[in-house]
């Protein structure tokens, strides 16, 4: 066993499952971590691309006259600007995809190995699951279309309106996250993973609605502590650049800071959306075993076996 297990599939309180979250990540999350990078290699180097796209491309918008060894066409740079925002959505949405497969597998196989977990059965585990997966997207996506009809007529009613609407996208992205966990950990289809997640969040509304909030505002917290070292150099440079009367927009070493620092920036969100699925996956045994009771009862029918 690689590290000290914590069995999940437990009946906790609201704080018990915020506690058994971190809990899992003190021990598990330089394994994680290493998956993690190792599956999302290819793009951290799509967004390094891209974020240089957009980043130049809106440089040379700001100069006027494209002054980065590219000539001075501003279709020229307006290429750039589209070819980057194109390539971004797309990674975007690929990398989303890649991350919700790859913790929902990961704290499956947790759960399945008691924390054994490798590689290839993750792998496995989303090779398996590939037809759901997509067919999951494909819904996500027309249910989120129809959320975002819905969230244009909420905003005409004042604070009541905005209070809905962000108790809708806390159901939505928990009802997500455990059916993505459902299609993994009980081999459910598609549809029936939704029925599941959507049963799951509306009959624990109150424990849905506070878990979300509570792992979206710790997650941000993470995300601000990451970006605290990038924002305060690159706050740092444009103030002795101003002092220095340096043009930023024509500066080639302007132009790399500002691309890796929205990179990271990108990475970071990217990145909390894989440990909010984690999060998702906690809450998942948790209300799975209130409501079957499948590890206790597997426990009840052990007593009595060796004697």
């Amino acid at each position: 066993m690689k590290t000290k297990y914590i069995e999940l599939r437990t009946r906790n309180t609201f704080g018990s499952i915020i506690d058994n979250y971190f809990t899992f990540l003190k021990y598990n999350f330089k394994d994680y971590i290493n998956l993690y990078l190792r599956y999302n290699a290819l793009s951290v180097i799509f967004v390094l691309l891209s974020s240089y796209l957009l980043v130049t491309g809106f440089m040379g918008l700001a100069s006027r006259d494209f002054r980065f060894g590219m000539g001075s066409d501003e279709t020229e740079t307006q290429l750039y600007l589209g070819f980057g925002a194109i390539l971004l959505v797309l990674i975007y949405f690929i990398t989303a995809l890649i991350n919700y497969s790859f913790s929902s597998s990961y704290i499956t196989q947790y759960v399945k190995t008691q924390g054994n977990q490798t590689s290839k059965n993750i792998w496995d585990s989303i090779k398996d699951n590939i037809g759901n997966i997509f067919l999951f997207i494909l819904l996500g996506i027309l249910i989120y279309i129809g959320y975002f009809v819905i969230s244009l007529v909420l905003a005409f009613i004042p604070v009541v309106g905005t209070l809905v609407q962000y108790a809708i996208s806390f159901i939505l992205s928990t009802m997500f996250g455990i059916a993505f966990m459902a299609i993994f950990s009980n081999e459910l289809s598609t549809v029936e993973a939704l029925k599941e997640g959507w049963d799951f969040s509306i009959n624990n509304f109150l424990k849905v609605i506070g878990y979300s909030f509570v792992i979206g505002f710790l997650n941000l917290m993470i995300m601000t502590l990451i970006l605290a070292i990038p924002g305060f150099l690159l706050s740092i440079y444009i103030y002795f650049s101003a002092e220095s009367n340096i043009d930023i927009v024509t500066s080639n070493f302007a132009s790399i800071l500002f691309t890796i620092s929205f990179a990271v920036f990108l990475l970071t969100l990217i990145f909390s959306q894989a440990l909010s699925q984690l999060a998702y996956g906690v809450l998942f045994y948790n209300l799975h075993e209130e409501k079957y009771n499948t590890y206790l009862q597997s426990k009840i029918d052990l007593i009595g076996k060796d004697e």
